[in-house]
Order: C-alpha cells, then sequence, then structure tokens
C-alpha cells in the first residue's frame, strides 16, 4: 500500500534488511502492556518478570548475530574462490569456531557438506539481509518509541494504536527504493547510519541482572 504511488522499478524495501526488520519491529511491541490493552492479560506484571522473557528474546536475537554474519561471510569466500570446493567444509568450521564458537560435534571432512543444511546455502538465498534487519529492528523501534513520546525501559515500549508512530513507518515505506536506504532511515529514526547501540539499550534490564548474578 505505501509503495503503491512508486513506479514498478521502486516498489521495494529500501534495502534488503528493511523488509525483514519491519515485521520484527511490530513484533518488539507485543509487549505485557500490550496484552493487557488487547485484554489477554489482566495484570501487567512486576518489570522484575521480563528478565525471562529478555533472556528468551537474547538467546533468539543476539545470539542469532554472529551467525548471520558468517553465512554470507562462507557464501562470498566461495563465490572470490577464497574457499575452494575442496575445502567448502573446512571452511565452513572454521567461520562457526571464529564467530560463534561452536566446533564441530564430530570429526568432519569434506565429504560432508554442513553448509548446505541451512536452506539458505543450498538455495543460494543472501544471508545479510537478516544480519542487517537483527540490528535494524531494535533501531527503529527505539526511533518509533521516541516518537511515540514514550519513556521508560525499551523491551517494555508498545507502540500499538500510536498514530504518529505509525505514520513515520508509512512515510519512510512510501520511499520504497527510490532513495538510498540511509535516506529512508533517516525518515524513521534522524540517523543514516545503522546503529547496534538500541540492542544494547533494549537488552539493558537483563545486563544489569546478568552483571549481578556474575
Amino acid at each position: 500500500m505505501a509503495y503503491a504511488p512508486q513506479s514498478a522499478l521502486f516498489q521495494g524495501s529500501a534495502n534488503d534488511g528493511f523488509h525483514e526488520a519491519l515485521g520484527d519491529t511490530i513484533a518488539l511491541s507485543v509487549t505485557p502492556e500490550y496484552l493487557k490493552q488487547i485484554g489477554l492479560i489482566q495484570k501487567v506484571p512486576d518489570e522484575k518478570a521480563d528478565i525471562g522473557l529478555l533472556l528468551n528474546k537474547a538467546l533468539e536475537k543476539v545470539a542469532f548475530l554472529p551467525f548471520g554474519y558468517l553465512m554470507d561471510q562462507w557464501r562470498w569466500k566461495v563465490f572470490s574462490g577464497e574457499i575452494g570446493p575442496g575445502d567448502y567444509n573446512k571452511g565452513w568450521w572454521e567461520l562457526r569456531e571464529k564467530y560463534q564458537g561452536i566446533s564441530a560435534p564430530s570429526p568432519r571432512d569434506e565429504s560432508k557438506f554442513d553448509a548446505g543444511a541451512k536452506y539458505h546455502i543450498a538455495g543460494n538465498t543472501p544471508y545479510a539481509r537478516y544480519f542487517l534487519a537483527t540490528i535494524l529492528q531494535f533501531q527503529f523501534h527505539r526511533a518509533l518509541c521516541k516518537q511515540a513520546g514514550y519513556q521508560g525501559p525499551l523491551n517494555r515500549c508498545s507502540i500499538y494504536g500510536n498514530k504518529a508512530a505509525g505514520a513515520k513507518i508509512d512515510e519512510m515505506m512510501k520511499l520504497g527504493l527510490s532513495h538510498p536506504w540511509p535516506e529512508a532511515m533517516k525518515v524513521l529514526t534522524g540517523e543514516d547510519k545503522m546503529d547496534a547501540t538500541a540492542i544494547i539499550d533494549y537488552f539493558a534490564p537483563l545486563k544489569k541482572w546478568l552483571d549481578e548474578q556474575k
């Protein structure tokens, strides 16, 4: 709907990460406050109860970042010839160990093709979009919460029903591919560079709790 006024060539997301990020940005507004607002729960739990939710989300989002990064590292190294056909599996596990700290559960040789167990490798689908989206969604969320006038822990913010935040999303999406993505991002966030500090802001209560446990 937002792209409709654009010519067919420009009816798309500003970069590959945007369309992935926007859906996840909306999902970040599914908070306990939102659930109470729509009548699914009667009482919003105390903020101490957020730790479990945040830990679960961190295991999904933060732990994903190194994997999301290494996927296209492997693809690009294969395309450039840096990783040759005789080293596909070796190169895969070197990257897994370097970025994730994960080693193979059993000896692996070149008769195996472990990278191909991931559809995006076998299907030749670019993966950097998911890495970028994981950063962008928190940056979008922080900007939209500010636009909505929200004050409080970022993980408790929901833009549900906020027309100012909705208008910002629409304003950015209307550009489609007609402008460079930094310009489109600036419409929503006021920033033309990606900024991962929003992830730190979002998980601040969890970081504090983990520091206390340590």
